[in-house]
């Protein structure tokens, strides 16, 4: 076991100010875990000294590879490329700023060591953010745990490790709008957290502004739940059973002391919109299932075979 190889995955997008610090402190955290290893940076279009420094680091230690986009493709597809070049039995994804402390990483490996095939980071605080940031990331957790078909954490990002056979799953699926989270949660193997306080950056900002932060959220919810296309159908059949127990209390009304015109009128509209809603809904479902099957996802997942060789 002690021979396994250990992949380190690290997206990177205009880093030059916390690159060499980030690397000192990974780089120490790798060695100290006694593992084989290599540290795999991806630089997702950088127009900073982010490369120029990157190709000094890789020139002075061989075990460091990079890979650069051509322009900023985005975080998850950065990881994707780096999991892609990865060979380790054991693939360890963080993020360069060291909001996810590096240090972690030895007792992720000990976990892994014990038979656990995700573990992943689980914020417990939040350093130096503002509470616009806080309050918006817990409301958005819960919502995407509520949406999603599949139990994904709350408070967690993508600060995890992966046992190999659950990366070769990972990467089997191609989809473009990806979210390593939800891929995790959908694949279903044994999972366990690690609690720990999120830092503050160690220098520069950071790039994910709201739009990018809007657009992963929006990545997240619609790619691992068919809630919001059955949403309309959900309120449409409330507003038929209200219609209804109106047309009830109206009837009642007409036999006893008379009911004005507009009232039927009304009564009848929202019993209209609740059907079309209805109907809504119900193309919401085969859009859904639509939805499935283009996203091209294997069917299931084999997480072990014994005594399977090949004729």
């Amino acid at each position: 076991m002690e021979n396994k190889l250990l992949s380190l995955v690290i997206p990177v997008y205009f880093e030059q100010e916390v690159l060499e610090e980030s690397f000192d402190r990974m780089d120490a955290a790798m060695k100290s875990t006694g593992h084989p290893y290599e540290i795999i940076y991806v630089n997702d279009g950088s127009r900073d000294d982010t490369m120029k420094i990157l190709r000094k680091i890789a020139k002075e230690h061989d075990y460091v590879k990079v890979r650069s986009f051509s322009r900023n493709f985005g975080h998850q597809l950065a990881v994707t490329c780096g999991m892609d070049a990865a060979k380790g039995d054991a693939l360890i994804i963080i993020d360069v700023d060291l909001q996810d402390p590096p240090e972690l990483i030895p007792k992720m490996v000990e976990m892994w060591k014990e038979g656990v095939d995700v573990v992943y980071g689980q914020r417990q605080k939040r350093e130096g953010e503002t509470i616009f940031k806080k309050l918006t990331a817990a409301a958005y957790y819960r919502l995407l745990k509520w949406m999603s078909a599949y139990p994904i954490p709350l408070d967690t990002g993508d600060f995890r490790l992966l046992d190999r056979k659950v990366a070769d799953c990972f990467l089997k699926m191609r989809e473009q709008a990806r979210f390593l989270r939800g891929m995790s949660a959908w694949m279903g193997f044994e999972a366990k957290p690690i609690g720990y306080v999120r830092q503050e950056r160690a220098a520069g900002k950071t790039k994910y502004t709201l739009k990018k932060m809007l657009k992963l959220a929006f990545d997240g919810i619609t790619g691992f739940s068919s809630k919001p296309l059955t949403i309309a159908g959900k309120f449409g059949l409330g507003l038929c059973v209200l219609s209804g127990m109106g047309l009830i209390a109206l009837i009642v009304l007409a036999c006893t002391c008379g009911v004005a015109p507009w009232l039927w009128a009304l009564d009848g509209l929202v019993l209209v919109q609740g059907l079309t809603l209805c109907f809504l809904g119900i193309q919401g479902m085969y859009m859904g299932r639509i939805y499935d099957e283009v996203k091209g996802r294997p069917l299931y997942i084999v997480a072990e075979e014994l005594n399977m060789e090949s004729k």
